[in-house]
């Protein structure tokens, strides 16, 4: 290496502090910028599954990630008496089903992250990490990156990583508008915590699942007792009028669901004061290509398959992992490192995004008649003479299970 680079990467993300961190670990100097003033605490839970555990083994990270793992036990299905259907153990289809054998919450997973940032050896390479801060504007040249931050600073980089999301700033100002990669999938889904039902009769570490006509509500418990995570999917046309406007997303939500029973009325009730409130598209990126010159996306912005596909996590931990490998592997020739990148991780977002409009279609349908269904389909799958369809249903549905993990320099794990 003729001299050392200079990263600089959009968010700071799980997809972003992952490359931030195995940059690092390979003497890349790198600058973390992230819009928010403070780590986003709490947030969904997410999984660690098949080819993603193995890559938080190689980075280190399973001890941080055991101490912060959720209690999530299963799902138990509820009709709309409130009786149990159906009840599926995170074990039953071999920690690869809807519940993964190991869930964290997004926001516990990038504590992780930054964790091992923090106590990174002093040898590593230098970090500049800025929060309350983005990129405003950048120009590129066959030698840099030039960058304007919103704050009015300036700097030069090598390489400039996009790890800023679904709507991704970084990806509209390199590569085109938003709409030009999005592909809307059907469904809206929002995600707030309440106060726990006091009627929820839900066990300790299983979480509820009550379809109805054109929505799904999901009850998560949080480590502490006293208040839940309220998951609502439900399927609309695409309504602009929702974007950035949240009495609209919580007035659609009442509309949805307003009539219906379980948990549903201490869900409205408590949702406007909840302190957390997130909505958005269940939506698709696909993109051609994910550099152009100096610059490369990451995880949602490169390749998001959607909430429903269960793999967002996944799929930015291994491009984290995969990224940073390719670019510590050839850091004068960051063209072979993106391109290296791409086929490595290409395959795998191609399976994982194949049929996600058909998961939105079958997880909401739209009538009575289809929610009845669809319980009692769960109920069968879930029952004990039917272990041979679940062998096979937990090959069908472990995506990327036995997708090939390279190996890099200073991998911390044993796998």
């Amino acid at each position: 290496m003729s001299q050392p680079i200079r990263v600089l990467v959009c968010g700071g993300g799980i997809a972003g502090n992952a490359v931030a961190l195995q940059l690092l670990r390979a003497g890349i100097d790198t600058t973390v910028v992230e819009r928010a003033p403070a780590p986003r605490p709490g947030g969904q839970a997410v999984d660690l599954r098949g080819p993603s555990r193995k890559v938080a083994e190689r980075m280190g990270l399973m001890p941080g990630i055991r101490r912060h793992a959720l209690d999530e036990r299963g799902m138990v299905f509820i009709d709309d008496r409130g009786r149990r259907r159906a009840r599926m153990p995170a074990e039953m289809f071999g920690g690869e089903g809807i519940i993964a054998d190991i869930e964290i919450t997004r926001g516990d997973l990038n504590q992780v992250l930054l964790d091992e940032i923090a106590a990174l050896p002093a040898e590593s390479g230098v970090l500049d990490y800025r929060y309350s801060e983005s990129v405003a504007e950048l120009e590129q040249d066959a030698e840099a990156v030039k960058v304007r931050f919103a704050s009015g600073a300036v700097a030069d980089f090598d390489l400039v990583i996009g790890a800023d999301g679904l709507r991704s700033a970084l990806r509209e100002q390199v590569f085109g508008p938003h709409e030009q990669f999005t592909e809307y999938l059907g469904a809206y889904i929002g995600f707030f915590t309440i106060p726990t039902p006091a009627d929820s009769k839900l066990e300790t570490g299983w979480v509820g699942v009550y379809p109805v006509p054109g929505s799904v509500v999901a009850l998560r418990p949080d480590p502490d007792p006293a208040t839940s995570m309220a998951i609502i999917s439900t399927r609309v046309p695409a309504d602009d009028r929702l974007r950035g406007n949240v009495a609209a997303q919580q007035q659609l939500i009442r509309d949805r669901l307003s009539g219906h029973h379980w948990v549903v009325p201490a869900i409205l009730d408590t949702m406007a004061d909840a302190p957390d409130f997130y909505f958005d598209e269940v939506a698709r990126i696909r993109m051609p290509e994910w550099s152009q010159g100096r610059v490369v996306l990451l995880g949602d912005a490169a390749c998001c398959g959607s909430p429903m596909t269960g793999m967002g996590t996944a799929l930015a931990l291994i491009g984290a992992y995969l990224l940073a490998g390719e670019i510590a592997t050839t850091p004068d020739d960051f063209e072979r490192a993106f391109t290296r990148y791409e086929e490595l991780l290409r395959p795998l977002v191609t399976a994982v995004q194949k049929g996600t409009e058909g998961q939105v279609r079958l997880r909401h349908p739209e009538t009575r008649r289809g929610v009845a269904f669809m319980q009692g389909l769960v109920a069968v799958i879930a029952s004990r003479p039917l272990q041979p369809v679940r062998a096979l249903l937990t090959h069908l549905i472990g995506k990327g299970a036995e997708y090939p993990v390279p190996t890099y320099p200073g991998d911390t794990g044993r796998i």
